[in-house]
């Protein structure tokens, strides 16, 4: 990986962005942001809230927004499981370094996941996991430099399979 750049996590909700993201930024010595914290501090206010009060397509929104305002170099950044449907935002992220899809079945999401409903997963009212995970594994499987499959795999050799890949990018 070249010095200096950041690397961007996408994937679905439970897929560990957050998680791998830490332990990235620790082996890379890069700084870590959570886009779904940033989207948080700007509004005052967790995604549900936004969710409940304002709906799913303004808290897409305000998050391709926050995307659009953050200078983010030299970063790890876990992004929110919807940040890929503003395709500025993820433009702008682009520019920072590779984009990385942590690709997990939908399987190892639903063991993951027991708060779908109150999780601040920005989706349509009637929208179930299933349909969301189809329509959002073809977005990040457009916008990704690298894809790693997560199932079966602990932590450590996700992270590992991370570090090879960015290596050779």
């Amino acid at each position: 990986m070249t010095p200096q750049r950041s690397v961007i996590l996408v994937g679905m909700p439970g897929a560990g962005k957050s998680t791998i993201g830490v332990q990235l930024a620790k082996e890379l010595a890069l700084d870590f942001v959570d886009t779904d914290l940033l989207i948080q501090l700007r509004e005052g206010k967790p995604l549900q809230d936004i969710l409940d009060e304002s709906g799913y397509l303004q808290l897409r929104y305000i998050e391709e927004q926050t995307l659009l305002e953050s200078f983010l170099p030299n970063h790890v950044i876990a992004t929110g499981g919807s940040a890929v449907y503003g395709q500025e935002g993820m433009r702008h992220l682009r520019g920072f370094g590779p984009i990385v899809f942590l690709d997990a079945s939908l399987a190892e999401l639903k063991r993951r996941i027991r708060n779908y409903e109150t999780r601040g997963i920005a989706r349509r009212p009637d929208q179930s996991f299933e349909e969301l995970f189809a329509e959002r594994r073809t977005l990040y499987q457009q916008v990704a430099d690298i894809t790693i499959e997560c199932d079966g795999k602990d932590q450590q050799q996700i992270l590992d399979e991370v570090c090879v890949a960015l290596a050779a990018v």
